[in-house]
């Protein structure tokens, strides 16, 4: 027991350290957000207007409504940064030097996805102060119900992004296929619009969305943000998470990788 806490408190050190040393890592995953909230919600509340948002039945502005799925991009943004670093480790060789520790590789991997984890809910709540700073609040018990929500979407989504990093084989291809996973899960999402307004519009996009697994930790966050729990969404986001792990699991498996050359 004490070899498998000591190899995870070294892991998540390293994964901290890393993060203090990239500071525009930072400041990037708060820009980001910021930008969408201080700028990009002035247009997109003048298109949808300010309503009574099902299903919390409370009079919202757009500002608040959209800061749960801005919680949910910094999980995500920072769950395939973890991946791009998992594809450079590999690259110089200190992953190899690590799954070759005297440890399951299964506790390896888990404490990787525990240190990215932790960084990216640490980046959720400066995120929060910042814009609780604009005047953009949400209830004082919000904060503290919505910890369990950003861990279990953090963990979900870095299993997501350790996935991918045993299917991109080089570096260079890193962007593309980040592009391509991280823009789609966002837009079609409940993230910037709730799902019930879209519903009305397009069919097979409002069931793209209600199927993204996104959409289902972004409103996980947000009904623990307002001090309620959404139970489907607690066990969509469980079930995807335990998929992602599975699925990423089975993807470093070395015997696999012998297999596939064989």
């Amino acid at each position: 027991m004490t070899a498998y806490l000591t190899s995870a408190r070294a892991i998540i050190w390293r994964e901290a350290l890393r993060f203090v040393h990239q500071r525009e890592r930072f400041v990037a995953a708060l820009v980001r957000p910021l930008v969408w909230l201080l700028v990009f919600a002035a247009g997109f509340r003048a298109a949808l207007g300010v309503s009574i948002i099902p299903p919390y039945q409370t009079y919202i502005t757009y500002e608040t409504y959209i800061v749960p799925g801005l919680c949910g991009m910094i999980l995500l943004f920072n769950g395939m940064q973890s991946s791009l670093s998992l594809i450079y480790d590999r690259e110089m060789g200190s992953m190899k030097l690590l799954l070759t520790a005297p440890l399951p590789r299964w506790w390896l991997l888990l404490c990787k996805l525990l240190g990215s984890t932790a960084i990216s809910i640490l980046q959720v709540y400066a995120f929060l102060a910042i814009a609780a700073a604009f005047g953009i609040t949400m209830p004082a018990l919000g904060y503290v119900a919505a910890l369990p929500a950003l861990v279990v979407t953090g963990l979900m989504l870095g299993a997501l992004g350790m996935l991918l990093s045993s299917l991109i084989k080089q570096l260079e291809n890193f962007a593309g296929v980040m592009n391509f996973v991280i823009f789609p899960m966002f837009f079609l999402s409940s993230a910037l619009y709730p799902l019930w307004k879209m519903a009305g519009s397009s069919e097979l996009l409002y069931t793209i969305c209600a199927v993204n697994p996104f959409t289902h930790g972004v409103e996980l966050i947000r009904f623990a943000l307002y001090g309620q729990t959404n139970f489907a969404a607690l066990a969509w986001t469980v079930l995807a998470a335990g998929v992602f792990t599975a699925l990423a699991l089975w993807g470093y498996d070395p015997a696999r990788g012998r297999i596939g050359r064989r």
